[in-house]
Formats: C-alpha cells, sequence, structure tokens
C-alpha cells in the first residue's frame, strides 16, 4: 500500500534525525532559546518547497485548510504553541550561521552510509556557481556615487566576472561534492560574488569527511596557502594551472584526467541544482542574510532527499535517466518539470510542476496519490507542491 504521510511530511518528520550539535554544557547568559534550531529547519523545509519566502506567508500556509497542512502543523509547534511570524523572521534570521557546519555533519554521515566512493578514489571537487541577484543590477558609477537609481537593487550584492558567463551581479554557491555516480554535497557556504574562491575554500576543507584525498578544483583553487591547508590533513590538491594552453609540463596528462572526473562532477550538479530550484535566473529574495538562509537550506534538503531515499531503500543510481543523479531526487523534489493539464493551469495550480520521470503517468491518479487536496481557489501558497510520482512508483510497504 501507498504510505499514509505525504513526502513533505516525511522529510519534515526526518529533520529530528539530523546530527544536529549536542546543546552546550554550560548555560548562556541572557535569555534562553524557547524554539530549538530542529523547529526552524523544518520550517525552512517547507518554505523552501513549498515556495514560501517570508514568515507571514509561512504562517498563511499553515492555516490552510489541507489535510497535508494538518499534519505539519504539529510537527512545527513546540511546547504546545506556534511561534509568532516575529519570532520566526528573528530566529530564521540567525539560523544561516549554523547552516554550513549542519550541512558538513549531514554529508559525513552520507558518505558513511552511503559510501560513494565504493568503485572510485576518494575524492571531492570544489567550484563555485554563479547565482544572480534578484531584482536590477548596481552599476560600478551608481555604487561609487552612493547612488541607489532604483528600489528593485540588492544593494547586498556584488559584481564578478567569469570567462563563461562574463559579468554578473549577485552571488557565489561555493560547492564541494563527491566524485562518483551519486553526487553527494559536502559542504556549502554562500556569499558575494566577489569574494575569491580561494578565500571560501578553507572553509569548505574543514566540513570535509576524513576519507578524503583528493581535491580538485581549477586555476582559482592553486595556491600554495590551499595546497599547505590540503597538505596537513593527508589530502593532495589537484587543480589547473595557470598560465597559456596547451601545457607540456611532466603532469599535465595526470591534470587533465582529473579535471575531466572534477567536471563530470561538479558542473552537472550545479546545473541540475539550479534547475530543481529554478534559480538559473536570481533568487527569489534580497539581502545576503536571505539568500543564504534559501541557497544554503536547499543544500541541506537535497541531502535530506538522499537520506530519505537510502532509509527507503530507494536510492538506485540509473545514468540513463539523470546522469550521476539518485532516481526520484528529481521527483521528488519536484521543482523541475513542463506544465501540468490541470484544468485550471498557469502560475495559480498547485500542481504546475510536473516531473518529466513519468510523462505518461495520470493526472488526476497522481495528484490523488500525492495525498494533496488544494486550497480553494488554488491559492497562492499552493505553489511548488512536492511532486513525487516516480519516487511514489516505488513506495510500496
Amino acid at each position: 500500500m501507498i504510505s499514509g504521510d505525504s513526502i513533505l511530511v516525511s522529510l519534515v518528520r526526518l529533520v529530528d534525525s539530523l546530527p544536529f550539535p549536542p546543546p552546550p554544557t554550560q548555560r548562556k547568559r541572557g535569555r534562553q532559546q524557547t524554539y530549538s534550531d530542529q523547529l526552524l529547519v523544518k520550517a525552512l523545509v517547507v518554505m523552501i518547497i513549498r515556495r514560501l519566502y517570508t514568515a507571514w506567508a509561512l504562517l498563511a500556509f499553515l492555516h490552510q485548510d489541507d489535510p497535508v497542512v494538518a499534519q505539519l502543523r504539529p510537527l512545527l509547534t513546540e511546547h504546545g504553541q506556534c511561534p509568532t511570524r516575529r519570532t520566526w523572521e528573528r530566529r530564521l534570521a540567525a539560523l544561516p550561521p549554523t547552516l554550513p557546519g549542519l550541512i558538513g555533519r549531514l554529508g559525513r554521515e552520507l558518505v558513511r552510509v552511503l559510501n560513494p566512493w565504493a568503485r572510485q578514489g576518494h575524492g571531492t571537487a570544489c567550484d563555485s556557481t554563479m547565482v544572480r541577484a534578484h531584482g536590477g543590477v548596481w552599476h560600478k558609477k551608481d555604487r561609487d556615487a552612493g547612488v541607489v537609481p532604483h528600489s528593485s537593487i540588492d544593494t547586498d550584492a556584488h559584481w564578478s566576472k567569469s570567462g563563461w558567463h562574463g559579468w554578473w551581479y549577485g552571488w557565489k554557491l561555493h560547492l564541494a561534492v563527491s566524485l562518483g555516480p551519486l553526487r553527494i554535497p559536502l559542504a556549502a557556504e554562500f556569499t558575494v560574488a566577489n569574494v575569491a574562491d580561494s578565500e571560501v575554500a578553507p572553509l569548505l576543507f574543514i566540513h570535509l569527511p576524513a576519507e578524503v584525498r583528493y581535491v580538485l578544483g581549477d586555476q582559482h583553487y592553486n595556491t600554495p596557502e590551499l595546497r599547505a591547508e590540503c597538505g596537513r590533513h593527508n589530502r593532495e590538491l589537484v587543480a589547473t594551472r595557470r598560465g597559456a594552453y596547451p601545457h607540456t609540463d611532466g603532469g599535465v596528462e595526470v591534470r587533465r584526467i582529473f579535471h575531466q572526473l572534477r567536471s563530470q562532477a561538479i558542473e552537472p550538479f550545479n546545473g541540475l541544482f539550479k534547475n530543481l530550484f529554478e534559480w538559473g535566473g536570481q533568487m527569489p529574495v534580497k539581502s545576503l542574510r536571505r539568500c543564504q538562509l534559501l541557497a544554503l537550506g536547499a543544500v541541506l534538503l537535497y541531502q535530506l532527499v538522499l537520506l530519505y531515499q537510502h532509509r527507503h531503500h530507494q536510492l538506485v543510481v540509473r545514468d540513463n535517466d539523470w546522469p550521476g543523479t539518485p532516481y526520484g531526487t528529481v521527483a521528488t523534489l519536484g521543482l523541475n518539470g513542463a506544465h501540468c493539464e490541470c484544468p485550471v493551469g498557469g502560475r495559480a495550480c498547485p500542481c504546475r510542476r510536473w516531473p518529466r520521470i513519468k510523462p505518461g503517468f495520470a493526472h488526476e491518479q497522481s495528484r490523488a496519490r500525492l495525498g494533496h487536496t488544494p486550497a480553494p481557489g488554488h491559492g497562492r501558497y499552493g505553489t511548488g507542491q512536492i511532486r513525487a510520482v516516480g519516487l511514489l512508483e516505488n513506495q510500496r510497504t
């Protein structure tokens, strides 16, 4: 039979099993926190999947008359009460600095249970990917003059340039992903666009599993400081050398092989990640702290889906479906796909994100198996419902 809980409810329940840091042994001064970080991460999972970008939208969503929402309400309460709007805003704003550590701990746990290097060397690929800022761009002449010509400009973002994208205004998502057919995010950081990759790399390295022996990167990671940092942990940094091509030194052929492994791991993952969460264009929010919350929360959600699939024995790698991606991850998140054939249609339809895993699956049957009843009028808070068509095909007991 099909499980009664929706995938969203199951993912929220799974947050309680994440490796959160132990509580401090010594009591802090001042007023103590009423709500735990687990509750905030649960709310973050719901906000990312359902595209709720403010505390007000989250509370409005929890007031919907919906079977899934009815299951979520008790999961988003502690001590018999739900945080107020101001409490959600204040605690969520303080959450981003804790997310890289949680991502690192969960990444090490996934390496332990999934063993992604069973048929390959113990290596990881590091790189940064561009994410454009929400709204307009703040040109250099206006920034130097201290003039903000339009209110849509995110003044926390900055400019950067790459050989592929050229100039862009926004942010950088720094990632470390395991090599092999199963790509697991092991570490993540989110910064403004003008921060160099080599400056953020040590923050990624401290979260890598102890089993990692090779760190692959591009020319921006080829610095003496990063080589020394890797050497202290018995790791080898393999990075592209600067200078005109073709290189003719003795190690060029070996580096070419490692560079191909890196490209096959990090580049497809960056593209898949941004397609899943529809961030190929712009971030949906403004300010560094809010963008950090969503971007790092999305990396944590991706890890959470991997853990969910492992515990339900559904983690199968099929290179013909999504190369190097566990089958069902795209369907589980359901944030990429064509529009459905629902009579309502358009952006108001809560089932508009239709996955391409099962293109021939009956529309009404799939919605019934999702256990989702849209709110009256297909309201704005119904968008972004989890799509688990491919995953639910295997979710039988």
